[in-house]
């Protein structure tokens, strides 16, 4: 099939996202000391290994929950003709989770583990993600900036407000999230790197101004500062800068700067940024995952081995490409609109 330069893209979008959060499923939440110990030529998908009692057993090229999400939220843009239904959200959310559960295999984060049961409990959607600052929504967010262009940006930051206030209604994730989204818009939208780091910063500074307050830094500021590190001329200084300064963690303030960081570092070279990321360690898929989602949209899939897509679809039985095609027909309606 051949596809139009934005339809590789958006492709690339979701395909790195896919990919990273795969790549990093072995990785995640063990040092970066355990992954040299456990993967000493990191440079595919792993099966996850018997000391990660998180991806024990999990076949190589598995995703997670952060693909996993991402995908419902993109078919739920889909089926709303560009509008995200929370409610409907929160009830996928919720039977995810109980069939996670009962297979084992839950891996909700803190955020959405506490919105939803506040949701169960009967507390509204507005309030019951009040106290997520994780990165649940920057990690599921890479949809919206296919489906939305950056400008106008408050439209932009809107649609990630509403998909980002059922679990993570504040400021601060938000903030993230908007950051991530902004960035993917900008370059589909033919922004170069530079620029589209702009526009992410814009965005993470509306965004802050949503949801409830919570206590922490400037996301605008923390990947300001992320991003200032890509000019250490030594490869594994800047990765030690990374997971020593500026954290691997699941907080939005540590995982969505060094998403970013790595994609500055090396913007055209999307197998790189989701290797490295998953070498780091910590919360290495979801970092995997957003930085893969920005790297992918600059260069579309052509940039990541060609096995790597049939190698998702097949162990995931996914069909990325149809529904970049279905995200991008949302954002040609906007343009029309």
């Amino acid at each position: 099939m051949v596809r139009t330069a934005l339809e590789d893209q958006a492709s690339g979008v979701l395909l790195g996202l896919a990919a990273g959060d795969a790549m990093g499923m072995p990785t995640q939440m063990l040092s970066r000391g355990q992954v040299a110990s456990l993967f000493p030529r990191f440079c595919w998908f792993h099966d996850g290994p018997k000391e990660n009692p998180i991806s024990i057993g999990l076949p190589a090229g598995r995703i997670t929950d952060d693909t996993e999400q991402a995908l419902m939220v993109a078919n739920l843009l889909v089926v709303g003709h560009g509008l995200f239904d929370g409610r409907a959200f929160a009830e996928q959310l919720i039977d995810w989770a109980r069939g996670a559960e009962r297979d084992g295999s839950e891996q909700l984060g803190p955020s959405s583990r506490r919105a939803l049961d506040n949701i169960l409990r009967g507390v509204s959607i507005e309030t019951a993600g009040r106290w997520g600052t994780t990165n649940g929504a920057a990690m599921r967010i890479a949809p919206v900036g296919i489906a939305c262009c950056a400008e106008p940006k408050i439209d932009l930051v809107n649609l990630v407000t509403n998909v980002a206030r059922v679990t993570h209604n504040t400021g601060l994730a938000i903030s993230g999230a908007s950051a991530v989204a902004s960035f993917i818009a900008a370059t589909l939208d033919g922004a170069d790197v530079q620029e589209s780091l702009n526009f992410a910063m814009m965005s993470a500074k509306l965004g802050a101004e949503r949801g409830y307050y919570a206590p922490g830094p400037s996301l605008a500021a923390r990947i300001e500062w992320a991003v200032n590190f890509c000019s250490l001329a030594d490869d594994d200084a800047f990765l030690d800068v990374l997971d020593r300064l500026v954290g691997t963690g699941v907080g939005t303030e540590q995982s969505v700067p060094t998403a970013f960081a790595l994609v500055m570092r090396w913007p055209m070279n999307p197998w790189r940024v989701i290797t490295e990321a998953a070498r780091l360690g910590g919360d290495s898929d979801t970092i995997g995952a957003i930085a893969g989602a920005m790297a992918g949209a600059r260069t579309g899939i052509g940039a990541f081995p060609p096995n790597v897509l049939e190698t998702l679809e097949q162990v995931n039985h996914l069909s990325l490409a149809s529904l970049a095609q279905q995200l991008l027909e949302l954002r040609h309606g906007r343009e029309r609109g």
